[in-house]
């Protein structure tokens, strides 16, 4: 794992930029292929934040492709093996993105991001103690807060525009918008993977509270995996060694930032407030220590270009 020479908040590349997104900027290699930057941008409440965390671009592509690889017996995703020089030809432009980009091949994102909750917390928490249910799965009586679910639950919501918030949606609006067959297998694919990563995870010592994730379709109407996946950015990680039901768990995502945020007047509108530079230092860390755990060795001899 190399660590981030350069921080990069804002990529410009001399290629078509179709779009710049809370994290990820998106450009145009062909008519067939897209190359996406992961930036060191991070956004909380879903407003991007002032303020890049180093490094923090490249940790969550090298998790996400190491997912990518752990998940091809699941459902096959967008990768392309590409090599950057054949798309970006200036030398120092490759040095600067790192290990931020992937190529990709252009798919049919799907309008419903798939998220899956295997613990009580966030917003299902908050559900839930208004109502004994999250999306309208009705859950046991009595649960804490950051209490293990019986079972993982697949809970829908509606994709947000930059500055707007997601909207959990229920099973039945999710085959309403994408219609039952390809819902179904939107569901049943992502507790797949989700039980999968889970299990792995838990034996490096991280918990995955919960995760998101992104599908699309190819010409020939195949769901494939798309954007990112088991990320610190789509996901809660916690470490088991200090996990207790009825709290909010330390976690190794961008929650530290939330809880700083949590404390502000601030009303989760842009722009977002400036961040102290121990909450970046201590959430480059978090991401750092999150991908020393999981990935381990699997990046050592990965040939990646650029």
């Amino acid at each position: 794992m190399n660590k981030a020479s350069t921080t990069l908040f804002e990529s410009d590349l001399n290629l078509k930029l179709l779009n710049r997104g809370k994290v990820r900027d998106i450009y145009e290699v062909d008519d067939s292929h897209l190359l996406i930057v992961t930036t060191d941008r991070l956004s909380a409440f879903d407003v991007v934040m002032p303020q890049p965390i180093p490094g923090k671009g490249e940790v969550l592509t090298r998790v996400a492709n190491f997912w990518f690889d752990r998940t091809r017996d699941i459902v096959p995703n967008h990768l392309a093996d590409i090599p950057l020089e054949e798309i970006v030809t200036d030398p120092r432009q490759r040095e600067i993105l790192g290990d931020r980009w992937i190529v990709v091949r252009k798919l049919k994102p799907l309008p419903v991001e798939a998220i899956v909750r295997g613990y009580l917390i966030g917003s299902g928490w908050k559900e839930y103690q208004q109502t004994g249910s999250v999306c309208g799965i009705p859950l046991p009586g009595g649960l804490q807060q950051a209490a293990r679910l019986p079972e993982p639950i697949f809970t829908p919501s509606t994709k947000a525009e930059v500055g707007d918030h997601d909207v959990n949606i229920s099973f039945e609006q999710a085959k309403a918008l994408l219609g039952e067959e390809i819902a179904i297998q939107v569901r049943d694919i992502s507790l797949a993977i989700y039980r999968q990563a889970a299990h792995y995870a838990l034996e490096k010592g991280i918990i995955i509270a919960d995760t998101k994730f992104e599908f699309g379709l190819d010409g020939e109407g195949r769901i494939q995996l798309i954007d990112e996946v088991l990320t610190p950015d789509s996901s809660r990680f916690w470490p088991a060694s200090s996990y207790r039901p009825g709290c909010s768990p330390p976690s190794f995502d961008k929650q530290f930032v939330r809880d700083y945020l949590e404390t502000l007047d601030w009303d989760k509108r842009p722009p977002g407030p400036e961040l102290p530079q121990e909450v970046i230092d201590k959430t480059a860390e978090k991401y750092q220590e999150a991908e020393k755990r999981l990935t381990g060795d699997w990046h050592a001899g990965k040939d990646r270009a650029g």
